[in-house]
């Protein structure tokens, strides 16, 4: 095994893997060129990324013991192959005006890519930073969130200039070539790797390595309660965090009487904030832990949703949303390394594809939720109670699942003392 390898280069690998596959995420701006030019409905359109989200997250669960099995660098490179096709060959669609081609590249292929890119490098940067853990994933997961802003602006200056086709064939070709780059370098260090520094602090005393609860396999790990736990607290999360992107548009227009120009910042402020939850709440974890993270998101959450319907202020309505999309961001960052602290390293890239259902779930359930909503009583206000009542059934969730685990150690701690005094 090499151990030469640096380990922020193996996390910079992982960056420029979900950088690329984030680049799914600046859909929106392929919608209204593609329907004026085809003559397809903007609904026909959608249904594409539709396909792709739905994907996204069941591809994650169905290929996670694939991508166990076969290491990082062949995963990368499947997945490399599936999203630079699903995107070139978008192009093609385009080219012949096939809508059902067009359905297959970017809603299915490009799905496939998109979930085994996904957890493609998370479980080999968790092993390179036993230190950090938090960190490692964050960074990560901050770069699926920087794709899609830097490939918005982007795609959207290409169309203009060299057409929609062509477009598509150039990001699939960059796409290809950005993972393909990732995934030559990516690799997991040795058994039992740690760095340096942390060698020191352990031989020193500062520094004691705090142990996974357990080490199971991914079919262990459903078996457990603390994995049903920590799926539930995830789906809620994700739910109102889409929910929230979904709409937060229009629901700033309405309830407090945002202008459409100003709502629009607040959009783009909020992928800030998605993708700086992704990081920074990753980085706190290392030092509070995360079943605590967990906790201070559906705090604010409750009293976010608990406080909208009576906010009239326009700056302290948009500081609540900016916080709930904080906190959505920062879930996805800190679930791998939740997985490894609950279930090991094991078969974490399985466990984590699992829990990822959630993913595609959340982005069904939020925007259904919020239009039916909306549609019936004709105003946002009940949408907050609704969620309200959500994040309470998640906060009690994270609530026993922080005793569980302090149970857990309570016992793994007397276990080891007994080995010692016998």
């Amino acid at each position: 095994m090499d151990t030469t390898k640096n380990r922020w280069l193996i996390a910079l690998s992982a960056i420029a893997i979900h950088l690329s596959i984030g680049g799914a995420y600046a859909y929106s701006v392929y919608t209204y060129p593609i329907s004026e030019s085809m003559g397809w409905s903007a609904t026909e359109v959608t249904i594409a990324f539709t396909i792709m989200m739905a994907l996204a997250g069941t591809s994650a669960a169905f290929f996670g013991k694939f991508v166990e099995r076969s290491g990082p660098r062949k995963s990368a490179i499947v997945a490399a192959i599936l999203f630079g096709i699903g995107q070139a060959g978008s192009g093609v669609a385009i080219m012949v005006e096939s809508l059902p081609l067009f359905l297959l590249t970017y809603g299915v292929a490009s799905g496939l890519g998109l979930g085994i890119g996904y957890i493609s490098p998370v479980s080999t940067l968790v092993k390179w930073f036993p230190d950090r853990r938090g960190l490692a994933t964050g960074m990560a997961v901050l770069g699926f969130g920087t794709g899609a802003l830097i490939t918005a602006p982007v795609a959207a200056n290409l169309m203009s200039t060299i057409g929609i086709s062509t477009t598509f064939f150039l990001l699939g070709a960059c796409y290809f070539v950005f993972m393909i780059m990732g995934a030559a370098y990516i690799a997991p260090p040795p058994e039992g790797w740690m760095p340096a520094s942390m060698k020191r602090n352990i031989a020193s005393g500062k520094k004691v390595i705090k142990k996974d609860l357990q080490q199971l396999t991914s079919k262990e790990a459903v078996k457990t309660k603390r994995f049903w736990m920590l799926w539930t607290m995830m789906l809620i999360n994700t739910t109102a965090g889409i929910m929230m992107i979904s709409v937060a548009s229009p629901m700033a227009q309405e309830v407090v009487g945002l202008s459409a120009a100003a709502a629009a910042t607040m959009v783009g402020i909020m992928g800030i904030f998605n993708g700086g939850g992704r990081l920074g709440w990753a980085a706190i974890s290392d030092y509070i832990g995360r079943p605590n993270v967990f906790i201070i998101f559906f705090s604010i959450q409750i009293v976010a949703f608990l406080t909208l319907p009576f906010i009239t202020s326009i700056l302290v309505f948009q500081l609540l949303i900016l916080l709930v999309v904080s906190c959505y961001g920062g879930g996805f960052s800190n679930l791998p390394a939740f997985v490894g602290d609950l279930f090991g390293t094991k078969q974490l890239g399985a466990i984590h594809g699992y829990l990822l259902t959630t993913w595609s779930l959340g982005g069904v359930f939020g925007p259904m939720i919020v239009s039916q909503i909306r549609e019936r009583t004709d105003s946002y206000i009940p949408v907050f109670y609704v969620f309200s009542a959500l994040i309470i059934l998640a906060f009690i969730v994270s609530i026993m699942m922080k005793l569980d685990i302090r149970k857990s150690e309570q016992d793994l701690k007397q276990r080891e003392q007994q080995q010692v005094v016998s």
